[in-house]
């Protein structure tokens, strides 16, 4: 239990997982291209919005007085910044998180034991996840519905159980190389927890100085993405609000806005 709780701590360092949270949920998903914005329900497109002024529901042009079209450019140019960025930041927050577990792995365990294939195998699925959630194709950007509750590493509960996983996977692996603890005399299992001790202090240190700077990079850009999108789910409700045939498509929701609908 001792070497589970050593391990765990590093693992919940503010590399691993950060305190800060952030409560936006997207219900549909957005297609950006550089003229155009979709949202879709799987293949099939809901609305769409033709550079920063035409608005389409179902297929049929929607005309708009000069407050909506302003609403609507500010809509869709929040959209266009936001989206690509965020899936560079999805991508990089992901592979920092891979590449720690794994390193955490190898200093402890090493490359040579069938623990680390399949810590491998459940870190692929990890990225594997992301890479189907957030797509790009040259100029061409999509971001999948689900929540960014954890949005300061963009990962949705369907990936964090991918990440889990392979921290489980790594666990076994660990406990199974450190091999023979409840035999061991009082003396040598404290000789062995004191060693594991101080290599998960080594690694720790290294970690932090190595991912420390870019984890709280992303961490700040990640606050900056939630109150972008925090501002556009304002946009979006304002335009929901005057334009009828957008009233039944609530694609980004923020937290206020959650509470506010779960009180009618």
């Amino acid at each position: 239990m001792q070497l589970f709780a050593l391990f765990l701590c590093m693992l919940s360092s503010p590399i691993a997982k950060a305190e800060w949270k952030c409560d936006v949920d997207l219900n549909r998903g957005i297609v950006v291209t550089k003229d155009q914005i979709r949202v879709t329900n799987k293949s099939r497109t809901l609305y769409q919005i033709n550079g920063d002024s035409q608005l389409f529901v179902g297929g049929y042009w929607i005309e708009l007085d000069p407050k909506q079209e302003r609403l609507l450019a500010d809509l869709s140019s929040g959209i266009h910044y936001v989206i690509p960025k965020m899936i560079l930041l999805a991508k990089e927050g992901t592979q920092l998180a891979v590449e720690t577990v794994e390193q955490v792995y190898i200093g402890l365990v090493g490359t040579e034991s069938k623990g680390y294939e399949k810590l491998q195998v459940s870190l692929e699925r990890a990225q594997m996840k992301v890479r189907e959630k957030f797509i790009r194709t040259e100029d061409n950007y999509y971001i999948g519905p689900g929540s960014f509750e954890n949005v300061d590493e963009l990962v949705d509960p369907e990936l964090e159980a991918q990440i889990e996983k392979a921290i489980n996977t790594s666990l076994g692996g660990i406990l199974s190389a450190i091999g023979g603890l409840s035999t061991a005399d009082a003396e040598e299992l404290e000789r062995r927890v004191e060693r594991l001790s101080q290599r998960l202090e080594n690694l720790g240190q290294e970690i932090e100085l190595q991912a420390g700077p870019q984890a709280e990079g992303l961490k700040r850009k990640a606050q900056w993405f939630c109150k972008k999108l925090s501002g556009l789910d304002k946009i979006e409700e304002s335009l929901r609000a005057s334009i009828p045939e957008l009233s039944a498509y609530n694609v980004i929701v923020s937290g206020d806005i959650k509470q506010l609908e779960s009180h009618k």
